[in-house]
């Protein structure tokens, strides 16, 4: 119900677009975000978006990502610039909602910041 693109292989210091997408039987959609995990490594909180637009984010990636939303097509972009090897991770979008606890999830894209 959320179908996640756009990763793929970048060299450092690249950009990449991940879009997320929500289908029509997801309605009432309140924060998005991304969290990541890499090789190794928890998952983390990469960014999040309320439906208001306010954002927030990882400290690691502050100034080089952006985290936005289309409320209209139920969408979910994070543009990635400046990549670094430690970025490399897949990424997973989420959505919440306002009649269930536990927030929609899509299936992940994987990130790789390789030269």
């Amino acid at each position: 119900q959320l179908q996640a693109s756009g990763g793929g292989l970048v060299q450092p210091g690249g950009s990449l677009r991940l879009s997320c997408a929500a289908s029509r039987t997801i309605s009432y959609i309140t924060s998005m975000g991304w969290y990541r995990q890499g090789p190794g490594k928890q998952r983390e909180l990469v960014a999040s978006i309320s439906k208001s637009g306010s954002t927030n984010y990882a400290d690691s990636v502050r100034g080089r990502f952006t985290i936005s939303r289309d409320n209209a097509k139920n969408t979910l972009y994070l543009q990635m610039n400046m990549l670094k090897p430690e970025d490399t991770a897949v990424y997973y979008c989420y959505a919440g909602v306002t009649y269930r606890v536990n927030p929609y999830w899509g299936q992940g894209t994987l990130v790789t910041v390789s030269s």
